[in-house]
């Protein structure tokens, strides 16, 4: 059964500090958990460059930022989805053990070193369903790490090419993960992460490339089309889940060290609301 929508468990105020977060953040930050030390101040200069990266989308709202975003984050470079392997142990990597990664939906620490396609395993989870445009796993949106994490092979069968949506029953090896027949609700922790990393695709990929247009909806069944939902619900997600330590630092270390580019809506949570 589906629910109506519910609030998350969070302190007043705290979208609106995430906002003005600092972009840098220290290795120590851990994935979905409080974080027990405040974040070293960045210096000026290192903040600068980030609002310098977005200055042509500086005062546009609408399909206008939509579009200068897009003209932004398209330069980057790509990796195969075999090199997908070993950035996601560094993108994300356990802060409180430098030999694990932190399950997206699960929210385990896990080994390194236990990906594949065992039953335990951990795997490469498209976030946005690669079959929702049938890019598969090309090069290009289908090996994009702004919306490729580790997850429990079982898991991320379960979850399989759903729609997000609230409600259903308790996934087992993903604690506060709920599904049904035709959507998939991740754990509190991460649903803003969800959210943010579906509209990083709906604005990179828009019919260039050789690839589809990736478009938000408020469906779910959206199956081989090139689209994901329900966009109400993300929207929730992204001002009731900011963007933690943990996002902030994958979203840099892909910048500095694989691609090159940025999720827009890491840095500037504020505007999905400006363009959706």
């Amino acid at each position: 059964m589906k629910r109506s929508t519910r609030l998350l468990p969070r302190a007043a105020g705290l979208a609106a500090a995430a906002a003005a977060a600092l972009l840098l953040v220290p290795a120590s930050a851990s994935a979905g958990r409080p974080l027990t030390t405040a974040a070293a101040p960045v210096p000026a200069a290192a903040s600068a460059t980030v609002e310098d990266y977005y200055a042509p989308a500086a005062g546009k709202t609408g399909p206008a930022l939509k579009s200068a975003l897009h003209g932004i984050i398209k330069n980057q470079s790509r990796i195969s989805y075999d090199q997908v392997w070993a950035a996601l142990k560094v993108t994300d990597e356990d802060p409180a053990n430098r030999s694990n990664v932190i399950l997206v939906y699960s929210g385990r620490s896990q080994s390194k070193s236990t990906n594949g396609g065992g039953a335990n395993d951990w795997n490469r989870e498209h976030v946005w369903a690669k079959s929702h445009g049938d890019f598969g796993t090309a090069t290009g949106p289908g090996t994009d790490l702004h919306h490729l994490r580790p997850e429990d092979v079982t898991v991320n069968s379960i979850r399989g090419n759903k729609d997000f949506d609230l409600g259903g029953g308790p996934v087992a090896e993903a604690p506060g993960s709920l599904t049904d027949a035709d959507s998939f609700e991740p754990r509190d922790a991460v649903k803003g992460d969800v959210a943010r990393m579906l509209l990083y695709m709906a604005v990179r990929y828009d019919g260039g490339d050789g690839f589809a247009d990736l478009e938000m909806n408020d469906r779910v069944n959206n199956g081989s089309l090139p689209a994901m939902g329900r966009i109400s619900v993300l929207k929730q997600w992204n001002e009731l889940d900011p963007p933690d330590a943990f996002e902030k630092r994958r979203n840099q270390v892909i910048y500095d060290t694989y691609q090159h580019n940025r999720n827009p809506f890491i840095d500037h949570p504020e505007w999905v609301a400006q363009i959706w």
